[in-house]
């Protein structure tokens, strides 16, 4: 009896610490999925790709996922670093460690599954394993419940951002992923990752439709601009304007959103001629 009371009386200290948890999120997936769990208000700053939902952008920004420095995070006086393991550079990462923060690194890779995996880890972080539960098997749902059967449509993933040449995905992309857990076909085929446009390259892929963040197309200057890039008047897509733009972390960043914007993506696919 005495060892129940002193493990219930522990209990609100428990609790207590873990609301006092003080958590930095770096990638867009990784804060997302801490919102989708109830845990932001343990939030005390994120990185710039962190933008959804609306209030993360309420939060500090501590930088650029890619581009990190050590010094902006621990300005945060954080007891949790949650990163996703695309954060770079790691030696500002270790810097953080040595200054006695716990980091823990959230999986990131090209496969749907990691999703669940993700959502394992942050639960287990932020003291809501059964929210975690919840959250997981919802997320499941949504994937099992993706169209199964093929569509003979062939995609054309476009990444371009402010002062970049805009390129194409390939094999071995988030991208590339995305469209074939949607049922279609990745136009580009033979090489991997992202590589620059080519007119020939495009001419020979004859994608049925492009995908864009909506701010690869501000970043171009409008959609007219976009169709005047190498080789995509001359293609399906082109001649006849079918474009469906995305938001890029919902669908590549293979986080809550995801199950959703591939949906969204077979759905436009089915309204093409």
């Amino acid at each position: 009896m005495k060892k129940w009371l002193a493990v219930l009386s522990a209990l609100p200290l428990m609790a207590f610490a873990a609301t006092q948890e003080k958590i930095v999120t770096l990638g867009g997936d990784v804060t997302e999925i801490v919102f989708a769990l109830g845990a932001q208000s343990s939030l005390v700053a994120r990185d710039s790709t962190s933008q959804w939902p609306q209030a993360a952008n309420d939060l500090p920004d501590v930088g650029y996922l890619r581009q990190l420095n050590a010094e902006g995070i621990l300005s945060m006086r954080p007891t949790l670093v949650l990163a996703s393991a695309q954060a770079q550079p790691s030696l500002a990462l270790k810097q953080v460690e040595q200054s006695h923060i716990r980091v823990i690194t959230v999986p990131a890779s090209n496969a749907l599954g990691v999703i669940d995996e993700k959502v394992r880890v942050i639960a287990q972080a932020t003291h809501r394993e059964v929210e975690g539960e919840i959250l997981r098997n919802t997320l499941r749902q949504a994937l099992t419940a993706l169209p199964a059967s093929p569509l003979n449509k062939r995609v054309l993933f476009i990444l371009n951002h402010g002062g970049m040449t805009a390129m194409a995905a390939g094999q071995q992309t988030a991208a590339d992923a995305a469209i074939q857990a949607a049922g279609l076909r990745n136009a580009m085929q033979g090489f991997t990752r992202y590589q620059p446009l080519s007119q020939e390259g495009v001419i020979a892929s004859q994608p049925d439709l492009v995908v864009i963040s909506q701010e690869g197309i501000n970043a171009l200057g409008g959609e007219d601009n976009l169709w005047k890039l190498p080789g995509l008047a001359q293609t399906p897509a082109g001649r006849n304007k079918q474009l469906l733009a995305i938001d890029d972390m919902a669908l590549l960043g293979f986080g809550v959103r995801t199950p959703q914007a591939i949906q969204h993506l077979r759905v436009r696919a089915e309204q093409l001629p």
